[in-house]
């Protein structure tokens, strides 16, 4: 198992779970984990929504161009609590940089930076965006989400989140921004007593930069009567949205390297924590023949080809997306906020199928308004399936 963030240490676990032998790489495996997961609770394991949750909140509050309520509970998990949760003391731990791997008919070697050789059955790749032995970043710049939050306490920042609340996006602008690309405010409870407030640019290529992010944020803040003087923690935020689906192979990519951050709200970890335990079984049950056929299984249960359309379709959204002019993406996220609820579910989840994430798009088209549709058309933004593409069923050597 190479690296040890969320996605990393789920697949550890699961794996270790089945009864395989595990060896988890990172250059600091026992590091903890700096950023703010957030899930939908129905997307979560649960025991993970149980037992690793910093807070719950209720409902969310949206707005594209006028305000909505969505009463689909919401958590941010607690890092040190999941840490836990996923560790377990049958993993060893190498501390090191993975650098490349080597395959064989019978297993496969992992060589790490300083020249250590790691013999493995199997090989996955949860190095997130770094995609350490999944080929590496895509020669092409990509889409990036961009964020920086400022930490309050609730009392502080309850004039835009209020208690049992989170703000999933505002799309109101800051105060005293002139053109340019627009960004939304997003607000969650991080225990009983601490709101973290956003300020974030949901995906731009080139990405926006922090300093016009906090710019941003500092002027939402103090409209709202915020002292931003009174802040206890920030966060920064960076990630790509639109990374290709790796190629099959003998490494399986797990998590942000196996492309499962969702490009309309950038949520991976929920996803990666459900699927860990299939990723084991298909592994534990594909060794008993050989790794070729291990990798083979678990690629098939991670990206089966109606999962590989549903992402295409989703990737296609964001092209179209990414090319309206800055003043029609507030109305595009208003008639995204007003079809079905199940749609929007179904859309969000990196679960969705192709079909249900076909009626979200084509319900949402017929929402918004004629200057935008042309808009999404000549973005590429169609409702037909594609092909399954990367050649998923292929075989693998």
């Amino acid at each position: 198992m190479i690296g040890s963030g969320p996605a990393g240490r789920a697949a550890a676990a699961a794996c270790n779970d089945a009864g395989m032998g595990v060896t988890l790489v990172d250059p600091a495996p026992r590091r903890g984990w700096a950023s703010t997961f957030g899930s939908w609770v129905d997307e979560l394991p649960p025991a993970i929504a149980g037992t690793c949750a910093a807070a719950v909140m209720d409902r969310v509050r949206t707005r594209g161009t006028s305000e909505h309520t969505w009463p689909r509970p919401y958590a941010v998990l607690d890092n040190t609590a999941l840490w836990k949760h996923l560790w377990r003391p049958g993993i060893t731990e190498v501390a090191g940089r993975a650098v490349g791997a080597e395959h064989g008919p019978t297993g496969s070697t992992v060589v790490l930076k300083d020249g250590r050789r790691l013999a493995a059955g199997a090989v996955v790749d949860a190095t997130g965006a770094a995609r350490a032995l999944s080929g590496g970043r895509p020669a092409h710049p990509s889409a990036q989400q961009t964020a920086v939050g400022w930490v309050f306490d609730s009392r502080t920042a309850e004039a835009l989140c209020g208690p049992d609340e989170g703000v999933f996006m505002d799309w109101r602008p800051a105060p005293r921004t002139t053109g340019g690309w627009p960004t939304f405010l997003y607000g969650v409870h991080l225990g009983s007593d601490r709101v973290l407030l956003e300020e974030t640019s949901l995906a731009r290529r080139p990405a926006l930069p922090m300093a016009m992010l906090r710019r941003r944020l500092a002027g939402r803040l103090a409209a709202a009567g915020i002292d931003v003087e009174q802040r206890l923690d920030e966060e920064r935020v960076r990630f790509p949205v639109d990374d290709p689906l790796p190629r099959p192979g003998r490494v399986v990519p797990f998590g942000a390297t196996a492309g499962f951050v969702h490009p309309a709200s950038g949520f991976s970890v929920g996803r990666s924590l459900r699927r860990a335990p299939w990723l084991a079984a298909a592994l534990a049950g594909g060794l008993a023949t050989g790794p070729a056929m291990a990798a083979r299984a678990a690629w098939a249960v991670l990206w089966p080809s109606d999962a590989v359309t549903a992402h295409v379709l989703r990737q296609r959204a964001l092209r179209a997306l990414l090319e309206l002019p800055p003043e029609a993406v507030p109305e595009f996220f208003e008639a995204f906020f007003r079809i079905p609820e199940q749609q929007r579910a179904e859309f969000l989840t990196g679960e969705g199928s192709s079909a249900g994430t076909a009626r979200a798009m084509t319900t949402l088209f017929g929402k918004v308004s004629w200057r935008i549709r042309r808009r999404l058309v000549l973005g590429g933004m169609t409702f037909g399936h594609p092909p399954a593409r990367h050649g998923f069923g292929g075989e693998i050597e």
